[in-house]
């Protein structure tokens, strides 16, 4: 997936190969793995049905798929345990294992199929689905044996369940310095009721007023998000869509003194927070592509100082707050989306355990990214074995 991400990220084009597995698949002759390659493909390429349906097809034979080492005697042997969903529903571990002396072992659960007996040999398992609706039913197979796991076990099932938006807030309020704008799930007809009138906001979420944050529950990656200011908008915004549930929230303005908005990317590895991606726009609804990072010399000075003083800066300024999350939260990894406040506040937008964090940028461009990715992914890894040595202590 990492290799398909980063030929899709360059602007290069996977239709030659996109041709060349779709004959093989046509012909017989597609092995599993090519099989699954061209589900990724498909997504990249934006046929989102097209690849969930070869996905579909390919896990309904083949469930379990070896990712090759960068090493010839791999250190640790890592079990990942995926859903079968879409590209952005399962922790991209290959890009955390970039470059590692780690052998990637990838197990899809599916539907009607039970997990395998005797488990695939590894080290250290790691649950890689998400808070999603199509990973529930995989979560819950992995919760069901999780106590009895033979290895050493992370990020387990009924922590990555704490994380959906609805149940996040409550998770993390009361943290000093930190903010977190309570999401509630509503129904399309809530809505309606307060498109005509402003006061109907206050029946979904005491003291809830516009603006609000709205997106359709269940979407990712910015499908569906919207800052709505008034009823006239909010009538509009559901004439467009034909989704039942919602989540909603207060807006925060959380623009600086220039009147750009900045949004951080933080790795927590092991309760330690790690520095992934700092993006700068002039609109709120903001992540790394569309803050054009790449065009602006000025914006890539800021992020590269961000990442360099981060233990000092952003990371010091926040620490107890960071600190607060990862323990309440109690996965080994994941990653949270937040900004700062007017008054100084860590505001946070999300966590979960699927956001990426890459070395795909040109070293030319961002020089100061790769030693950073560096870090995060050597830490990812010393977790991983610190986990495995902990069990051989215990079991000593």
């Amino acid at each position: 997936m990492a290799k398909l991400a980063k030929t899709a990220f360059d602007g290069k084009d996977l239709r030659p190969r996109w041709r060349e597995l779709i004959g093989k698949l046509l012909d017989g002759t597609a092995t599993a793995g090519e099989g699954l390659d061209l589900a990724l493909i498909a997504q990249l390429l934006g046929d989102k049905q097209a690849g969930l349906a070869i996905l579909h097809e390919v896990l309904g034979s083949h469930q379990l798929y070896r990712t090759p080492c960068a090493a010839p005697n791999p250190r640790l042997r890592v079990l990942a345990l995926a859903a079968e969903t879409d590209l952005g529903s399962n922790t991209p571990i290959e890009f955390l294992l970039e470059g590692s002396a780690v052998e990637l072992t990838t197990l899809y659960l599916v539907p009607d199929v039970e997990l395998p007996d005797p488990l695939p040999d590894h080290d250290v398992a790691i649950v890689i689905a998400s808070d999603s609706g199509d990973c529930r039913e995989a979560l819950r197979k992995i919760e069901a044996v999780s106590a009895r796991w033979p290895r050493p076990l992370l990020n387990p099932p009924r922590l990555i369940e704490k994380l959906d938006r609805d149940k996040l807030h409550r998770l993390l309020q009361g943290i000093e310095g930190l903010e977190i704008p309570a999401t509630v799930a509503v129904e399309r007809e809530c809505l309606l009721r307060a498109a005509q009138s402003a006061e109907a906001l206050d029946d979904i979420a005491s003291g809830l007023a516009f603006p609000i944050i709205i997106r359709p529950r269940g979407s990712h990656a910015g499908v569906g998000l919207a800052k709505l200011d008034d009823g006239a908008a909010m009538a509009r915004y559901l004439a467009e869509r034909q989704d039942e549930a919602f989540f909603v929230s207060r807006f925060v303005d959380y623009s600086g003194e220039d009147g750009q908005f900045r949004k951080y990317r933080i790795a927590l590895v092991d309760g330690q927070a790690y520095a992934g991606h700092m993006a700068i726009a002039d609109r709120w609804d903001i992540w790394y592509l569309n803050a054009h990072m790449s065009a602006s010399v000025s914006k890539r000075l800021e992020e590269e100082t961000f990442m360099r003083t981060f233990d000092i800066g952003f990371g010091r300024r926040h620490r107890s707050a960071l600190e607060a999350v990862a323990q309440r939260i109690g996965l080994e990894y994941l990653t949270i989306d937040c900004a700062e406040t007017k008054d100084g506040s860590l505001l946070i937008f999300e966590a979960d355990n699927t956001a990426v964090v890459h070395n795909m940028d040109p070293p030319a461009v961002f020089p100061y990214k790769g030693p950073q990715m560096r870090k995060v992914f050597d830490a990812f890894v010393a977790m991983l074995a610190r986990r495995v040595g902990e069990r051989g202590e215990r079991a000593a």
